[in-house]
This record gives structure tokens, sequence and C-alpha cells, in this order.
């Protein structure tokens, strides 16, 4: 371990289910253990968003199977409605009413067709300047109907994006349809095995470039010399770097609590009622419908994914907490998916970097949030590329070269 390397990234560590400090041992209809890959902070991948780009420029994907989630679904007044992913089943959607569903369509084409750098697409749109509400407001959408499109389709988890320039809510709702149209029952992909073949991916490709891993060792301390990181101490021995990644977990001095969120793992032997019998899906329940301010998120995952034993589900909730009793946040959700044969609950502290790095050369990534996909993660991965590097992440300059070590023929 006494050696110098450019980088250091220290990882989470493996959490087990003994984290939960569950009373016994599982009960035997739970069945194998081997057959359980539980993600403690779930998320699924965009068919077209930007860590599927990440996965296959990098060719990580050569490691991993993905599988398609079945359904997208949104809450509103009480009942789980799916997010419609063809023309027919948006006309057959009772999310609208039947001249809403004209408009919705005239906007989705709007969005479709839209490039910042062609006004023709623009209809008279400024994506810097019109804020959302007044593209919406142009459309003559109701509120219903902007409540499914900002969170189900745009993903907001707030409001607050309303009075914004609409130039992210539009691509982001382009980035939905363009995801959905590669695979039609969802936009979202979801490895098989769990979120954990994804580092497994990446330490495969690590090594081939020659990377090093070092499992099951703890880190002691972080070296510094003069303010700026030199290496990491670990059973008496100190691996030298030039930069280090982490999470907020080993520099407590170098960030700031900015919220908490709840998550609740749940063990169901059932799919989830009113979504087809869906083996896999995502139900968002929009803030408004809840009265709250943020979304409240829920992930289905099943032994279709090579997750859960045959014939069990996990359900996972999740949510920014708001209250003083964030269980209580979350029961509009738990109530869908009764009955529970067993749930976990954790609540975690949110936090955000206060050191950008340049000085220290340590690079803090930020907790994750309640999303249930990843790309508010890619956004905080390029933060930190263009804080070490000085550049920004550009993801033609991933592309591989054709005659690159693998031996690729052109």
């Amino acid at each position: 371990m006494d050696e110098e390397y450019d980088v250091i990234v220290l990882g989470t560590g493996l959490k087990l289910f003994k984290r939960f400090k569950a009373a016994g041992s599982p009960p035997e209809s739970m069945g194998r253990g081997r057959d359980w890959n539980v993600d403690l902070i779930p998320k699924f991948l965009m068919a077209n968003g930007q860590l599927v780009k990440m996965l296959l420029y990098t060719e990580v994907t050569r490691y991993l199977d993905f599988k398609v989630v079945e359904g997208s679904f949104v809450y509103k007044a009480g009942k789980i409605h799916k997010v419609p992913s063809t023309e027919t089943e948006a006309l057959a959607s009772d999310l609208m009413g039947m001249f809403e569903k004209r408009r919705f369509r005239k906007f989705l084409m709007f969005v479709v067709g839209f490039d910042e750098h062609d006004p023709k697409t623009n209809h008279g749109i400024e994506p810097k300047k019109t804020t959302m509400r007044e593209v919406y407001k142009k459309f003559d959408l109701g509120q219903d109907v902007i409540d499914f499109t900002g969170h189900a389709l745009a993903l907001y988890r707030t409001d607050d994006y309303l009075d914004q320039p609409c130039r992210d809510a539009i691509n982001r709702i382009k980035l939905y349809s363009e995801s959905l149209a590669r695979y039609s029952k969802s936009p979202y992909l979801y490895p098989l095995y769990g979120l954990g073949e994804l580092p497994q991916g990446f330490a495969r490709l690590s090594a081939i470039y020659g990377g090093t891993y070092m499992l099951n060792k703890s880190v002691d301390e972080i070296v510094f010399e003069k303010g700026h990181v030199v290496g990491v101490k670990s059973e008496g021995e100190t691996a030298r770097c030039k930069q280090l990644i982490c999470d907020p977990s080993y520099v407590p001095s170098k960030v700031k609590k900015v919220g908490k969120v709840i998550r609740v793992i749940c063990i169901l032997s059932h799919p989830i009622k009113n979504t087809n019998d869906c083996n896999s899906c995502q139900i968002i329940i929009p803030q408004m419908q809840v009265n709250r301010k943020s979304d409240i998120y829920v992930c289905i995952m099943s032994f279709a994914h090579n997750v859960a034993a045959e014939g069990k589900y996990i359900a996972i909730v999740s949510t920014t907490v708001e209250t003083s009793s964030p269980e209580k946040e979350v029961q509009p959700a738990l109530e869908l998916l009764e009955p529970i044969d067993k749930s976990f609950v954790s609540i975690s502290d949110l936090y955000q970097p206060t050191d950008d790095g340049k000085t220290s050369q340590i690079f803090i990534s930020r907790s994750y949030d309640a999303t249930t996909h990843f790309e508010t993660t890619c956004d905080d991965i390029k933060s930190i590329y263009k804080r070490m590097t000085g550049t920004d992440f550009d993801f033609e300059n991933m592309k591989r070269k054709q005659n690159d070590v693998f031996g690729d023929d052109a």
C-alpha cells in the first residue's frame, strides 16, 4: 500500500442487512440470503440519460446486463395512474379530459421538436428568459397536467422550476420522451442483480487501465501537508496521492448539512395494486397531491431483476424530510404498498461540500438525494470533474478510439 497514486477514491464500504439491527434472523419465507440484492439507495437509469452515456462511452456496459423497468406511474386524487407511454395510452388516460389531451399533445409535439439553437422550433419562446409557468400558460395546460408533467416527466422534486427559465425543464421532458422511445414500456433501466453491479463494472475497467482496488481497508486518517491532501493512512500504512475523491462522511469539517431524507425499504409478497401486476415500476406522488413541498418516490423491483427471492418484491419509498415526524410524511406511499411483510426505515442527513477542492485537492460528492434516477448524481460527477481538471466534462471526448487497449478494429 505504501505507493503513490494520482487519485484515490474512498468508497462507502459494504452495508449489510445487520445495519438495521433487526431482531432475530430472516424467516424462511424470505428464501435464501443469496437471492437478495437490496439497494439501500435505489435509483433507476434514464435510458437516454447521462449515466447510460457514461457507461456506453467507457464500455462498462460489457460487464453489465440491464432490464427495462416495466412501468411509470403517478399519484392523483388518491389513485395510481399510468404515465402514458404511447399516443394511444395518452388518449385513453384518465389523467386528463378530452380537450386537455389535445392541448397536451400539442405541447409534447413542441417539446420533441424543440432545439434551443434553432429559433424556428421555439414558437416565440425564449429558452433562457421565458419561464416554464409562461410556457404552460401558452399551451393552456391545467394544474393537474402541469403537476404530472413537471414531476412525472421532468422529474422535478418541487415547483421551484416554474419561475425559472424554461430551457432546463423542456430538455428534461425531452429526455424522458427520448428515453421512453427506446423501450416503450418506461424510460427507465435497472441492472440485473442491482446497482452493486455498477462499481463492479468500473472496477474491472479500472483494472485494465492499471487501477488498484483495496477491499476491507479502513480509513484511519486523511494526511495533509500545508493544507493539501497528500495521502490516506490505513492500518499503519500510507497510500500517497495527488488528489482525493470521497463522500461527506470522510470529511465532516468540509461539508454542511442541507436537509434530511427518509427511505423505507419494504419487502412484499405481491405486486402493487393498479399497476397491471408490474414486476418493476416507479410511482411518483407529486407534492401538491399530498400538501407537501417535495415529491414522494416509490421504486419497485423484484425477482425479475434478480434482486429478490422468487415471488418477492422490494418497494423503497423516499422523500426529503419536511417535518419532525418523517415516517408520517411517507404514509400515503406506504398505504399503496399494503400488505407489507417487513419494513426497514432509515433517515439520513443530506450534506454538500463547503470546500471546492481547488486548494486542498479533496473533491467531495454530495449526499444522494431522494430522487429515483441518476441525473442529479451525474450532475454532481460533472461538477467534481470540472473542479479536478479545470475543464467541462464532454461526453464526445469519452468515446473510445477505435483501436484502443481492447484491440477493437475500425
